[in-house]
């Protein structure tokens, strides 16, 4: 850290200018730990508003200076010195400062960001003086939720900061940053536009009859509402993919005992996760283990097999085995390939048919908002060995369900089943260029904006007065514009920023 000056952005060096010391005394200044807790290497305590900068004034000196000469540093330059206490001029760490002037900001605020060792003690002194000259503690969320009011990011894009940092695969990854670049808001403002058109048209007539404003044509209404339709049909499509996506895929392994499922699990994980023996019912209980299949992240969850049993334990691992059964996305029904299926195979497939209509017994299910089964893969284990029972037999278990051919001895047949599951799931790979809904709280507006816009176009149709489709009209664009921001509610906002960590 012998540096005293670092750029820190190369585009920033032509605009580099004197921090102003006038601020706005209309909002409060925050503070907050950035970085995650725990012991790193380097840890940042992040500093945003009016006071920013006089904050940092009093804790910062920069190195090679006399203590008390004036100090007016540049914007967006890293500038090396100690954070020191004002009160007794103790030196509490070595440190990277850096400026950052409104609005080219994060917040679009005046920003102080301390780049400090990532020690909790040196961390959490640093806070304390921040606090103790000015600033207040950040609420959970609080410094993009300031970006959001400022203007810097629309709503979808705020939710997409929290995606990003929480992405457990590459594709959600990826499918994050384009939110975060306004791929959706463009689509969902798109949908608004079409739909603020047939509106403004309709209000027009309404508002100025003595002016000689024509009635719109039905047949441009039609045309426009239709256009809205259409972009929230295609934002819809990819509105269960974009979950998976974003969220996972809930895996169950299942079927009658020793048929290999224990053995599926760990070579989907490609370690020795689960216990496997010849013997029949080794597995007891769950195993749940997470792992990335064809970029999807997947939660996999191994059962114990479904048989009737006097015994009290094995009892209980059943009764998991059915739980998890009903909250999974996507079933493996395991078969031993190389025997002929028998009495508990069967058994096992009639249970799981039932599944989505018996009562749960005090465990997770799945989501109400659906009735159906979860997605259902055949795996037809024990490939190596001479097969017994064919694609026609497992099929007669579970009729239209996919059959997949697997050795936990080979690598071939786990890649076999990796891409089934992926086709299955995503229809294939996701294509780069494709903008998916990956948020429930977005596919739920959609879904009710194209209930207004639905009923707009019926509306129309039927030949009712304009008034009325102006009110469905009105319904979609607010709807529409809680995804983006424009008609969110302090509730939602509060509900939204409060799953941030606290510092982002």
């Amino acid at each position: 850290m012998s540096t005293q000056t670092t750029q820190l952005e190369p585009q920033d060096r032509e605009q580099a200018q004197e921090i102003p010391s006038e601020v706005d005394p209309n909002s409060e200044t925050i503070a907050a730990i950035a970085t995650p807790p725990g012991v790193g290497g380097v840890g940042i305590v992040r500093i945003s508003g009016p006071e920013a900068f006089a904050i940092g004034r009093a804790l910062f000196r920069r190195s090679g200076t006399v203590d008390g000469a004036p100090f007016e540093p540049v914007s967006h330059l890293l500038t090396h010195g100690f954070v020191i206490d004002p009160a007794t001029g103790e030196r509490v760490d070595e440190v990277l400062a850096a400026f950052m002037r409104a609005p080219r900001t994060y917040t679009r605020e005046d920003v102080l960001e301390f780049q400090a060792h990532g020690g909790p003690l040196i961390l959490r002194r640093i806070l304390a003086l921040a606090l103790a000259n000015g600033a207040r503690a950040a609420h959970p969320g609080e410094m993009t939720l300031r970006a959001f009011l400022n203007g810097r990011l629309d709503l979808a894009q705020a939710e997409a900061v929290m995606a990003l940092i929480s992405a457990e695969s590459e594709a959600g990854r990826r499918l994050a940053l384009r939110q975060l670049q306004g791929e959706l808001s463009t689509r969902v403002q798109q949908a608004r536009t079409a739909a603020m058109g047939a509106l403004a048209r309709i209000e027009a007539s309404i508002d100025f009859p003595d002016e000689e404003v024509p009635p719109p044509d039905p047949a441009e209404l039609a045309m426009l509402i239709a256009e809205a339709q259409a972009e929230v049909a295609r934002l819809l499509a990819g509105a269960d993919r974009g979950r998976i996506l974003r969220e996972g895929l809930r895996v169950a392994i299942v079927g009658r005992p020793n048929v290999g499922k224990s053995s599926l699990l760990n070579a989907l994980l490609r370690t020795e996760r689960a216990i496997v023996t010849p013997i029949a019912g080794t597995t007891r209980d769950t195993v749940e283990e997470r792992a990335s299949i064809g970029g999807i992240p997947v939660h996999l969850v191994d059962t114990a097999g479904l048989t009737p049993s006097d015994d009290p334990i094995e009892r209980i691992g059943v009764a998991r085995s059915r739980a998890a059964a009903r909250s999974a996305d996507l079933l493996l029904f395991v078969l031993d390939g190389s025997e002929p299926l028998n009495d508990l195979d069967t058994a096992a497939a009639q249970e799981l048919h039932a599944l989505n209509t018996d009562e749960p017994e005090n465990e997770t299910v799945r989501d109400s908002s659906t009735s159906a089964l979860p997605l259902m893969l055949l795996v037809l284990n024990k490939a190596d060995l001479p097969a017994v029972t064919g694609e026609q037999e497992a099929q007669a278990l579970w009729p239209g369900a996919q059959v997949v051919h697997s050795s936990t001895l080979s690598a071939d047949g786990v890649a076999a089943l990796e891409q089934a599951i992926t086709a299955l799931v995503l229809g294939g790979e996701a294509q780069s260029g494709d903008t998916l809904v990956a948020s429930a709280r977005h596919a739920d507006a959609l879904r009710r904006a194209a209930e207004h816009l639905t009923a707009a176009q019926a509306t129309l149709t039927g030949d009712l007065p304009l008034d009325f489709v102006s009110i469905d009209l009105r319904a979609a664009l607010e709807t529409l514009g809680e995804i983006t921001g424009e008609t969110a509610t302090g509730d939602l906002l509060d509900r939204i920023f409060s799953e941030f960590c606290i510092g982002k």
